[in-house]
């Protein structure tokens, strides 16, 4: 099973609050741990919302 790199996903944010510095926007929450391995822990699966973010060094035509 592939684990999922929230850092290249379009819905992970970094929050302001000290007490949960992950965020999700896709799923809507805020964690202590990377997003995908709450979802993991509650669900047994992996996240199935990841969203890769575009490269940003790769040019567009």
């Amino acid at each position: 099973m592939k684990r999922v790199n929230c850092y290249k996903c379009e819905g992970y944010y970094v929050t302001w609050d000290e007490n949960m510095p992950h965020g999700c926007r896709i799923l809507g929450f805020k964690s202590k741990l990377m997003p995908s391995l709450s979802v993991f822990r509650s669900s047994g699966m992996p996240c199935q919302y990841f969203s890769e973010k575009p490269n940003k060094n790769e040019k567009v035509p």
